[in-house]
């Protein structure tokens, strides 16, 4: 009890101080696509730029600088497409696609002549109209960045800051001022809902776990995320850790927790690196540790790293995981609310969820009620990818179409060139191989976890992909089965061998051996493997084939019955043929083909045996004009 106790007001102050010395801030987005595109070596080209400049720079604020610029890093700001990203304080310009040749124009331009560099500014698809700021670009306008906003502001790995912006003040009071019954109490009101998937009220987990007997109890942060697609949870962890771990204190105080884990996958080094000092820092601060606030309360978080097991998402499987186990499911009941972490009492939140819990302590549950719906309130991060203009990280409130995501916020379908055309537009799926698909009828569904779940689908994780007429539904759902067969822990028999049952019937229709009960079978045995099947993985697996079967079976009847893929994606279903009309009969086609397969005359057009080709593509990789297509 011996630790002093955090003066957050004292923090917040010395930083504004210091911080009003600040005549311009450089926010680079250090989120890992930008990372991955330069933006590390285009923040020090700045540092050197300006300093080469003959300006007074600042990389960190101590309190003791000039007046000068602040050169920082933030988390993800969401456009990754659009990366490395760039915003220049304050008049907000917003730089997409930044290179370490940029800085010095940047640099001349913006910092001492006080002007933007138009060609790194975004610019309209349509009109070529310039974007100054994030306010003037449609991806962003159409957003409600809520629990996003602080990431691609705070610099992740400065405690100090994010208490300049009112950290840790849901968690002091927590601490000092509510019981825990208050603080299960107030999310309860709130309506919030499991931003994980299954959209279970965290109140009421949260209080299921409080009325335990008192003793040992752990809180656990669910970081394993590993939806293809989805990156929703790393980049809040990456851009903006102390809000999960204020929202795991909240969540320990609720409960009675001194002991908590942040299990996050190891394919998210970064998110892993700015954990572990964000929880070394708010120690080190007094913020975390030894009688929190004066309250005589403990609270240890330890970070630990994952395998990358896809069943670990699953809470039973998780807890294994973290005791030294194999990550397998057990069956429920008992909840981890009863029997969780080594037999103890224990609350699993994912990130989005408990990254939301600071801010509803802040505002109050009526305020945040305000936005979503009335049973789904508040806002979900998405992450928009696929076949659509605008692609990253982006956050709506509950109940806003899908036509307003991918058609505003998204830009529009794009075909195969990459232009956008209103003609384009197929499917979406959503919740990743745990959801299923929307499609044109559904442009209009607000979503949130009732109606989504009233046509077949599911909120999932968040993974939102788009996709073009161009794109044949078989092989999205025979993709999707093989990710869920690879992941499936093999415990149970109905997911270990039912899926992979699944997977061979989806093979026979992609590749021409099914026949007239192939359909009837693989409906069958999806749906035995939903009712059967032991944990979330197993039961949901089949929803990207049952949600592609009920909304495009004409699609799979084509390859059934007819043999042939209508979108022509399917190699084994190819037609292969030489289009007359551009054939030019060089005979360049028939010297290339290994069996023979090609005849004609020369300057006439040339003809493809089917029975023959074996659809090696030799023959179109010859063919200058453009003639060969099916193979």
């Amino acid at each position: 009890m011996s630790q002093t106790t955090i003066d957050l007001k004292s923090i917040a102050a010395a930083y504004g101080k210091a911080h009003e010395k600040v005549v311009r801030r450089i926010i680079l987005c250090a989120g890992t696509g930008c990372v991955a595109n330069g933006a590390l070596k285009v923040h020090e080209a700045f540092v050197e730029g300006i300093v080469a400049a003959g300006l007074p720079v600042v990389v960190e604020l101590k309190g003791e600088e000039k007046e000068g610029t602040l050169v920082s890093k933030s988390g993800c700001q969401g456009f990754c497409q659009m990366g490395p990203l760039v915003t220049v304080e304050p008049e907000g310009y917003f730089y997409t696609k930044v290179k370490v040749s940029d800085v010095k124009e940047i640099i001349e331009t913006t910092l001492i002549h006080h002007q933007p560099v138009e060609r790194l500014l975004y610019s309209k698809p349509m009109s070529g109209e310039h974007c100054l700021t994030t306010h003037d670009i449609p991806f962003y306008q159409k957003q409600h960045r809520f629990t996003l906003k602080a990431c691609g502001l705070v610099d992740p790995e400065d405690i100090q800051e994010y208490i300049y912006q009112g950290g840790y003040e849901s968690a002091r009071k927590a601490y000092v001022e509510m019981t825990p019954k208050a603080v299960c109490d107030e999310i309860l009101a709130s309506g919030l809902r499991g931003r994980g998937g299954g959209g279970f009220p965290t109140g009421k987990k949260w209080d299921l776990t409080r009325i335990q007997p008192e003793g040992k109890k752990y809180v656990i942060c669910n970081g394993d995320e590993g939806d293809p697609g989805a990156f929703m949870d790393r980049s809040v962890m990456e851009g903006n850790p102390h809000c999960v771990l204020e929202g795991m204190m909240i969540a320990a105080k609720a409960i009675g927790a001194d002991e908590g884990y942040l299990y996050v996958r190891a394919e998210y080094p970064l998110a892993v690196k700015r954990l572990r000092k964000a929880v070394a820092d708010a120690e080190k601060l007094g913020a975390l540790g030894k009688n929190i606030f004066g309250s005589g309360q403990d609270l240890t978080l330890h970070v630990m790293e994952g395998a990358g097991a896809f069943v670990c998402g699953e809470e039973t499987a998780l807890i294994a995981s973290v005791e030294g186990k194999r990550g397998m499911p057990t069956p429920k009941p008992p909840f981890p609310a009863q029997s969780g972490l080594w037999g103890k009492p224990t609350v699993i939140n994912n990130v989005e969820t408990l990254a939301t819990i600071p801010l509803i302590l802040q505002m109050g549950a009526h305020e945040f009620r305000k936005f979503g719906t009335e049973k789904s309130p508040g806002t979900k991060t998405f992450a928009l990818t696929g076949h659509v203009a605008n692609t990253g990280l982006i956050e709506v409130p509950f109940g806003t179409t899908l036509r307003e995501v991918v058609m505003n916020i998204g830009g529009g379908v794009t075909d195969k060139t990459g232009q956008v055309t209103g003609e384009c537009f197929k499917a979406v799926q959503i919740g990743g191989p745990s959801g299923g698909c929307l499609t044109e009828e559904h442009l209009d569904l607000p979503l949130d976890f009732d109606s989504l779940r009233s046509v077949g689908a599911m909120v999932g994780s968040g993974g939102l992909v788009v996709m073009n007429k161009q794109t044949c539904m078989v092989s999205v759902a025979r993709f999707f089965m093989q990710f869920t067969q690879n992941e499936s822990c093999g415990k149970c028999v109905l997911c270990r061998e039912g899926t992979k049952q699944m997977l061979a019937l989806l093979d026979d229709i992609i590749e021409g051996r099914a026949d007239e009960t192939t359909l009837p079978l693989l409906e069958k045995l999806a749906v035995a493997v939903q009712k059967g099947s032991l944990c979330g993985l197993g039961k949901t697996a089949p929803n990207p084939v049952l949600s592609t079967l009920k909304y495009f079976r004409a699609e799979y009847e084509s390859h059934v019955f007819q043999k042939r893929c209508p979108t022509g994606q399917c190699k084994s279903l190819r037609q292969p043929e030489i289009l007359a009309d551009k054939c030019k009969g060089c005979t360049a086609c028939a010297r290339k083909c290994p069996v023979g397969a090609i005849s004609g005359e020369k300057k006439m057009p040339h003809k493809i045996d089917a029975a023959l080709c074996i659809k090696c593509g030799a023959c179109a990789q010859a063919c200058k004009f453009g003639a060969i297509v099916g193979v």
